[in-house]
């Protein structure tokens, strides 16, 4: 693999053909079970722009699943979920060198800004229709999350008391983005 500075980013549309990968992902990265309709809302064409793998000189570490939601006469896009994954460890066939391979965060890399972004700007561009914010819940334990987000332009707008059914603690905050038109 490549060193940060010659990495390559990229981002690919979900299709029936790796969603395979986006369940792995998924189960790796979150403290929950996706419904078969979570993956068939992911492949609708509406959302093609705003669900994508994402990719790490070509080895997927990261996904970002959005839907598009009616708020009165507004348009909202909602991020369901964004991960990437914390470590790539590398592993020799001889069980012996293995304690010598350092892992290698992929968190450290701007792989979550840049995909945000990648979200963020999508939506800028989007206009049919036009979506004037972006929101999300963020689990209240998890304040380096929320300070990611914030650092993005993001507020905390609520709390949305017992949002997680499975999830301890079950409280989440709301944070929003505004779109500028």
């Amino acid at each position: 693999m490549g060193s940060a500075v010659n990495a390559r980013v990229s981002f690919a549309s979900l299709t029936p053909h790796n969603l395979g990968t986006l369940r792995k992902l998924n189960a790796v990265l979150f403290p929950i079970s996706y419904s078969d309709r979570f993956y068939e809302d992911v492949l609708k064409p509406e959302v093609d722009e705003f669900c994508k793998l994402v990719y790490y000189n070509d080895i997927p570490v990261g996904t970002i699943c959005c839907r598009i939601e009616t708020k009165g006469d507004e348009f909202h896009l909602y991020l369901m979920t964004m991960g990437v994954l914390a470590v790539c460890e590398l592993r020799y066939p001889f069980p012996e060198y293995n304690d010598s391979i350092p892992t290698k965060p992929y968190r450290s890399r701007g792989l979550g800004s840049q995909s945000l972004q990648q979200v963020i700007e999508a939506t800028k561009l989007h206009n049919k229709p036009k979506i004037s914010k972006i929101y999300l819940h963020v689990q209240i334990s998890n304040v380096e999350a929320k300070k990611f987000y914030e650092k993005h332009g993001f507020q905390e707008v609520g709390i949305h008391e017992k949002y997680y059914k499975k999830l301890v603690p079950r409280d989440a905050w709301i944070m929003e983005l505004t779109i500028e038109q």
